[in-house]
């Protein structure tokens, strides 16, 4: 059930969120969530409902990764987004990290690339 937890955390860095807050929000303890993460155990079905409901993502999401139903009708778009993300969060992490003169020069250079593209 490794995913599960893997998916939990990516949705909490992607809200922004701590285990404390979702812990106090589903109405079970931070450390039962650390523990769950730690073992890859199993949360009870209705905690997995409770935390998918505070995340606003389906339970099928959390345990593998994918959503066939979705409330807006954008799983598919949100999937993918999701996906990027992951992909490249690290990279976004170090851009974020950077001073805005030095954030504009990525910028800048991705716009030229994504202009040398299009001379190709």
């Amino acid at each position: 059930m490794d995913s599960f937890w893997e998916n939990v955390a990516a949705e909490l860095d992607y809200l922004e969120m701590t285990n404390k807050s979702l812990a106090e929000k589903v109405g079970i303890t931070a450390s039962g969530i650390g523990k769950g993460q730690k073992n890859g155990s199993c949360p009870s079905d209705e905690t997995a409902i409770r935390i998918a409901h505070v995340l606003n993502v389906s339970v099928e999401y959390l345990v593998n990764g994918t959503n066939t139903t979705s409330k807006k009708g954008n799983s598919q778009k949100e999937a993918e987004q999701i996906r990027l993300y992951k992909k490249y969060k690290e990279l976004i992490d170090f851009a974020e990290s950077l001073p805005p003169a030095k954030q504009e020069l990525v910028r800048q250079t991705i716009g030229n690339l994504k202009e040398w593209e299009k001379t190709e």
